[in-house]
Order: structure tokens, then C-alpha cells, then sequence
């Protein structure tokens, strides 16, 4: 295949040629015929203004000898009232070589045709070889023989002067008749083609020289800037994710510049965060492995140290390992639109009062003080599971933050078509240039590694991912030492009194 700067200097060159080409033919083959049209319609144009100066009686002698010097005419006028010729104005120009003499015979003659045909009649004539006059009338149809006549000579028009006759009977206001007869003389073209054809040779050697020239400069215009943007996605698909392209030269070449640096950026973050995923993931799963290893060896070598409390510790870290598996599971299939969800009617008040029965070892125990606000009981139509699994991912991710206070409070609000779940923490908040990030997956807005906090920074992904599902809205609000709150809305249903 070839590459892109060939193509186009081979497109341009082609069109070049095709243009030379159509040049040829129509100021070659057709100028005899373009330049006998153009003298036809001049003829009857001149004739227009002569008729007109006669109508109004002002300077009509002016007006056919200006006519008649400038464009090789005779001119003559006669009164032709009850048929009888009577010169009134002839032309000083008459009669050059190689025009048709005008007798009073050839007068008669032609006041006679114009009368058959309307009041108007024109005729081109030309003399073959032999020097016999063969004369073409598009004032009527002309028979086969006339035309194929006058077609098979036409040869003869390029070295002999062709002559052109237009007769027109005019009737004027005081009851008197005209008669306007005009003869042209068409110039034999024949030295002017061959003037052409040289001249067109040297236009096209030109021509197509500066279209090879023109060609290559434009193709390496357009090629340079692609050429170079090829050569950076090279490096990029090697994951050398410095390259920069800044590719100039036309406005398609620059937004595919900016459009790959921005990809650029987006692969290099991808990349960040999957390394980040992996320390994560390494140093959370770890942790619970070297805990059931060594409680298990305690267990096994000390005796009296297979208690309840070892083996509830053992139980605990091998939970930690079922969640952070089934969040990298979960996400997984979501990404790759394994999972559909299940819509039904249930009572979302209802669901968040069950999973606030997982977190009583936590209050109990450890002080937490998480409270459930909810206004109404409200009803939704969604997937029970998975809405679930959004308040339980934004319940522990407030709980992994919340502060010294330790408080977690959820609020559902609920109004006539939605529904509002909040959950709200007086941590450390999330600073604003972080916030666009925290539904990434892999992302984690505390990057040090603290026993308290779960997670592999794939909860709030999992969360975006089964509220886009849903087609619900979801947000978050923070402020840096003030605590965060994230949200969703549903649809609802119908709702109760509590």
C-alpha cells in the first residue's frame, strides 16, 4: 500500500492532467463551432440596435457604419413597402474580401426567404474544393442532404472564410415596411489554433511541472505532521508514556494531537493506579495471610492457645480476604456487563435497616456511633442486592474515614418522585483536585496503609458502576477537615408513614 504523500501527489498530478486534457478539447475541437455561435449571436445583437436606431429615426447612419467598421459588417436598409426595393441606408464598410457580393438579385432573394420564415432569416455559407458556395439555414429545418453537406465540408471552414447572412423585415409606425439585410464575415480560425496549440504546449509542460512541484510540497505538508504523530503512538504502544505530540501544520493534524495527549495522560493515570492497585492489593492481602499463618502456627505449636478469640481472629482475616476478592470479582463483571441487574419493588428504609444490623459488633466494640435518619419509608424499583451493596460500600468507606469522633450518620430524605440517601462523615475530607479521581477504580484518596481501613479503592468504583445501571444520581460534597457526604437518588415508588 502506498504511503499517504504518494497518493496525493498522484491524485493532484491526475487532476492536473485531466484538467490539461478538457483544456485541449475545448480550445481545440470545439472553438470553431464556439466562435461561429458567439458571431451568430453578435450579428443579431448589432441587428437589435440597428432596428432600434431605424424605429426611432436617430442617428441611424452613425449607427450602422460604427457598427459595421468595428465588427467586419455590411449593412444595408431598404424601404420595402408594397415589395418594392428602395435603398435607404448602406453602410460605408462593404463588400471586404472575402464577403458575398450584394446584388439587387441576392436582395430580393433573401426579402423573400426572411417573408417565408416569419419575417426573419439567417444562413452560414462556406465554398468546398471545387469552390461551390454550400449554405447551412437555421432559420428551418435543414434537409439530410443540406447537413451532411455542410458537415462534410465544415473542414474547409478552417482556411476559407465563412459567411454569415441575416435578413429581418420590420414594420415601422407610419405604416411603411423595412428590410434589414447584414452580412458578417466569420474569420478563417485556423491560424489562431495553431497559434493555441503552440501555446498550449507550453502551458502544459508548465503546468504540469509546477503541479509535480506543487504536488510533492503539499504532500509532505499534510504527511509530516501524520508521520510524526505515527512515530509518538509507536512509543506509546511501548509504553513510553513521555512522548508529547505536537504536531502542526492543519487544524485536523492538531486536534489529533491534543486527543492523543489526552489519551496519553489517561493510559499514564491507568497505569499509576493499577500499580497503586497492585501495592494495595499486595499489602491488604498480606496482612490477613501473615495473620491466619501465624495465629494458625500459635495454635498448632503452643498448647492452651486453640481459644475462641485465635480462631474468631482467624475467622476475621480470612472474611478480610472474601471482600477484598469478591470487590475485585464484583467489579470485574460489571466492567465487562456480565452482571444485569434484577429490578423489583422493595423498601429501600427497610434494606438499610438490615445492614446497619452488620455494623453492631463495630458500636458495640469499638465506639463507632452510626445513626440511620430516614423521614419516610420509601420504595424503590431497583435491584435489592446491588443497591445494597452501594449503601454498604458507602457506609464502610465513611467509617474507614470518619475522624476521632467516629461518627457515620445516614440520612434518607424523600420527597414526591425521588428518594436521596446520604452518608456523612466528619473525617478528613477529600481535597478538591482529588475528587474527580475518587470513582476511578484503583483510586485511593489515603494512599498509607492503615490496620482500621479496608479496601483496595474499588468500592466507590463498584458503587459508580451499579448506579450508571440504574440510571440514577450519585455525587459526592467534601471539604478538606470537615468531613465528606455522598449521595444517591432513585425513583420512587410509593411511601409510608414510619
Amino acid at each position: 500500500m502506498l504511503p499517504l504523500r504518494y497518493k496525493l501527489g498522484i491524485y493532484f498530478i491526475a487532476f492536473s492532467v485531466i484538467m490539461l486534457v478538457f483544456l485541449w478539447i475545448f480550445q481545440t475541437m470545439f472553438l470553431e463551432t464556439c466562435y461561429t455561435l458567439i458571431k451568430q449571436h453578435q450579428v443579431k445583437t448589432y441587428a437589435s440596435k440597428i432596428i432600434e436606431s431605424i424605429e426611432s429615426g436617430e442617428n441611424t447612419t452613425d449607427t450602422i457604419n460604427s457598427l459595421s467598421r468595428d465588427n467586419e459588417m455590411s449593412v444595408y436598409v431598404y424601404d420595402s413597402t408594397d415589395g418594392v426595393m428602395s435603398e435607404k441606408y448602406s453602410s460605408e464598410f462593404n463588400n471586404p474580401s472575402g464577403m458575398r457580393e450584394i446584388n439587387m438579385q441576392s436582395v430580393y432573394y433573401y426579402y423573400n426567404l426572411a417573408k417565408e420564415s416569419g419575417g426573419k432569416y439567417t444562413e452560414n455559407s462556406v465554398k468546398n474544393e471545387d469552390n461551390v458556395e454550400i449554405t447551412f439555414r437555421p432559420s428551418r429545418p435543414a434537409t439530410d442532404d443540406e447537413a451532411h453537406e455542410f458537415i462534410s465540408n465544415i473542414k474547409n471552414r478552417r482556411d476559407k472564410a465563412e459567411n454569415m447572412i441575416f435578413a429581418e423585415i420590420i414594420n415601422l409606425d407610419d405604416n411603411t415596411e423595412c428590410f434589414v439585410l447584414i452580412t458578417a464575415l466569420v474569420t478563417p480560425v485556423i491560424s489562431v489554433i495553431g497559434t493555441l496549440h503552440m501555446q498550449l504546449a507550453i502551458v502544459s509542460i508548465v503546468f504540469v511541472i509546477f503541479s509535480v512541484v506543487l504536488s510533492v510540497i503539499v504532500a509532505r505538508r499534510i504527511s509530516k505532521p501524520l508521520d510524526e504523530i505515527n512515530s509518538g503512538v509507536k512509543e506509546l504502544a511501548k509504553q513510553n508514556y513521555n512522548v508529547e505530540f505536537n504536531s502542526s501544520g492543519y487544524r485536523e493534524a492538531n486536534e489529533l494531537s491534543d486527543t492523543l495527549n489526552v489519551t496519553r495522560k489517561e493510559l499514564q493515570n491507568v497505569e499509576n493506579l493499577r500499580q497503586e492497585l497492585i501495592a494495595n492489593i499486595s499489602h491488604d492481602l498480606r496482612t490477613p495471610l501473615t495473620m491466619i499463618t501465624g495465629y494458625a502456627e500459635v495454635m498448632r505449636d503452643l498448647p492452651g492457645e486453640n481459644t475462641p478469640e485465635n480462631v474468631q481472629v482467624i475467622i476475621d482475616e480470612s472474611n478480610r480476604l472474601t471482600s477484598l476478592v469478591n470487590d475485585m470479582l464484583d467489579l470485574s463483571k460489571l466492567q465487562a456487563g456480565a452482571i444485569e441487574i434484577e429490578r423489583e419493588e422493595f423498601s429501600l428504609t427497610t434494606s438499610i435497616t438490615d445492614i446497619f444490623q452488620r455494623y453492631t459488633k463495630l458500636r458495640e466494640q469499638e465506639g463507632y456511633d452510626i445513626k440511620f435518619i430516614a423521614d419516610r419509608n420509601a420504595y424503590v424499583y431497583a435491584d435489592q442486592i446491588k443497591i445494597g451493596q452501594v449503601v454498604y460500600n458507602f457506609i464502610n468507606n465513611a467509617i474507614n474515614h470518619c475522624g476521632e469522633d467516629k461518627t457515620v450518620i445516614v440520612t434518607q430524605k424523600t420527597s414526591e418522585k425521588r428518594v436521596r440517601v446520604e452518608v456523612t462523615d466528619h473525617g478528613e475530607g477529600i481535597d478538591d483536585e482529588k475528587l474527580q479521581y475518587i470513582w476511578d477504580r484503583y483510586y485511593k484518596v489515603d494512599k498509607t496503609h492503615k490496620r482500621g481501613v479496608i479496601g483496595t479503592g474499588l468500592g466507590l468504583s463498584i458503587v459508580k458502576n451499579i448506579l450508571d445501571l440504574h440510571g440514577a444520581r450519585y455525587g459526592v460534597k467534601s471539604k478538606e477537615d470537615s468531613g465528606s457526604t455522598f449521595w444517591f437518588e432513585l425513583d420512587v415508588t410509593r411511601t409510608e408513614k414510619l
